[in-house]
């Protein structure tokens, strides 16, 4: 898995959860009949590696799994760090470049406009030759449903375009904060809504598992001829 080569090289050491990570990831997306994964570019590989093991399984103990698909966004789908634009930006990065979730409003200007560039003042998508302006029209484009290049039309400088990129992630954020907001004000209805949905999630997960060790032959599965949702026969 080339993240955890990636983590290889930077340190001596490397944790063995994030070895495991990708297996214990397939298990989440697996155990829930998932057909469809919406997630950014770098989690492609993952994705990848649970569908080997949903094929790998339903080959050899009958049809168990269904065979996920992912879903990448066309804007957006490898947002980089706005302090450098080389990097992705990262939750767990200690970066001024790093946009939370439950960023103020003015937080997110100041880092929007704070953004990289580069000398060329020329506003195009050329992620090769101008990663900080390219990731800026495509986080816009993201929060606007835009293509990257159609996000760049009508910008003769960045000041404009940072301001106008700083505006659509704010109102982009504004309904996921105040919703945030409302749960966060009501415990007992947002633990309501978690406990309804761990109910949930527990009655499709212990079909799945039991479907699994039933075609394994385990005691306590139970055999069944499901048909996944989506397959590659």
């Amino acid at each position: 898995m080339t993240q955890f080569k990636a983590k290889s090289d930077e340190t001596d050491f490397v944790s063995a959860a994030l070895f495991t990570y990708p297996a214990l990831q397939a298990a989440d997306i697996l155990l829930y009949d998932t057909d469809i994964v919406p997630v950014g570019d770098d989690q492609r590989q993952h994705i990848e590696l649970t569908r080997d093991i949903a094929i790998r399984f339903n080959q050899r103990y009958g049809d168990t799994f269904v065979v996920p698909e992912h879903q990448i966004p066309p804007a957006g789908a490898r947002v980089k760090d706005l302090q450098n634009p080389d990097a992705k930006m990262s939750k767990s990065a200690e970066s001024a470049g790093t946009i939370g979730v439950l960023d103020d409003p003015k937080t997110v200007t100041k880092k929007i406009m704070r953004a990289v560039t580069d000398s060329d003042t020329e506003v195009r998508y050329d992620s090769d030759t101008k990663p900080g302006v390219s990731n800026l029209l495509e986080i816009l484009a993201a929060a606007t449903g835009q293509t990257p290049d159609k996000a760049a039309e009508g910008y003769d400088n960045y000041g404009t375009l940072k301001k106008d990129c700083a505006e659509a992630v704010v109102a982009m954020l504004e309904p996921i904060q105040t919703r945030f907001g409302e749960l966060a004000a009501d415990e007992a209805e947002t633990m309501r809504i978690l406990a309804a949905g761990a109910d949930k999630a527990r009655e499709r997960a212990t079909a799945t598992l039991a479907r699994a060790k039933g075609n394994i032959g385990l005691v306590g599965g139970a055999v069944s001829h499901h048909t996944p949702l989506l397959s590659d026969s």
